[in-house]
């Protein structure tokens, strides 16, 4: 769901599905699964290429050495990914998630892999603040500093409240400007086993998903541009591809309640 709310008003709902997918765990299902492939061509597929530096290399060595730059070690604990997967070789991920734990099990950041539709992406690594808990909401703040929508001027604060994904998954952002808060996006959803059969089964409920995804993103910037929307012009992305921020007790965004999507 996203909802803007000023200068003027524009709400749209979609039904989409999205992989967690730990990184250590995801060749194991390549030689498990029939119809998921990783790095290589299949119905559904996750390639190295479309996420993090998108070269193809191994993606954990490039995110622990970005942790360790915000002063962040996992030890060899667990990362785990919320994304879209390629459904017969084409994807487009507006946001993906990072979920990294060290190896007790505690999470200890999270990577917030921004895209937009010129082919340029954007990544905020945020700690996990001192006294978080599992199963209760955990509240991030950063400013936005890239360009995603021509709609939107590069300024402002995202404010994230997500629930990491167990049995549900509850992912909430604020676009939080000195008037208020221009956009709401909320992300809701209910896990499922990873199968073939559920794979099949979402390829017909959800046909060319990620192809949608792309339609969908400028078919609703049409709709802005009729509304009258201001333009703002698209700058060169930031020099670093991943924007650090280190622990601090005054890092944590307050509380906010989010409106649920629509079932």
């Amino acid at each position: 769901m996203h909802r803007r709310l000023f200068p003027f008003g524009h709400h749209f709902v979609y039904r989409v599905f999205s992989l967690y997918l730990n990184l250590d765990e995801i060749g194991g299902l390549d030689r498990r699964l029939r119809l998921f492939g990783h790095n290589r061509r299949a119905l559904f597929s996750f390639h190295d290429s479309d996420h993090g530096p998108r070269d193809g290399s191994p993606l954990r060595p490039w995110l622990e050495e970005h942790l360790a730059k915000a002063g962040i070690e996992l030890e060899g604990g667990s990362i785990e990914l919320l994304c879209f997967p390629r459904i017969l070789g084409y994807v487009f991920n507006p946001l993906t998630v990072w979920f990294c734990r060290h190896r007790d099990g505690t999470l200890k950041a999270l990577l917030y892999e921004v895209s937009n539709t010129f082919g340029e992406r954007h990544c905020y690594l945020l700690p996990v603040e001192k006294g978080w808990r599992e199963g209760q909401p955990l509240n991030q703040s950063c400013r936005k500093g890239f360009y995603v929508s021509p709609f939107l001027p590069i300024a402002g604060e995202y404010r994230f409240r997500v629930l990491p994904p167990q049995e549900r998954l509850s992912l909430g952002i604020r676009l939080t400007m000195p008037e208020g808060d221009q956009l709401v996006a909320v992300q809701t959803g209910q896990r499922a086993e990873l199968s073939d059969r559920a794979l099949a089964k979402l390829f017909f409920s959800y046909p060319l998903m990620t192809a949608k995804v792309m339609v969908a993103i400028h078919w609703e910037a049409l709709q802005l541009w009729r509304k009258g929307a201001a333009y703002f012009r698209r700058p060169a992305p930031p020099a670093d591809l991943v924007a650090l921020k280190r622990e601090s007790g005054q890092n944590q965004a307050k509380s906010v309640s989010y409106p649920e999507a629509a079932e």
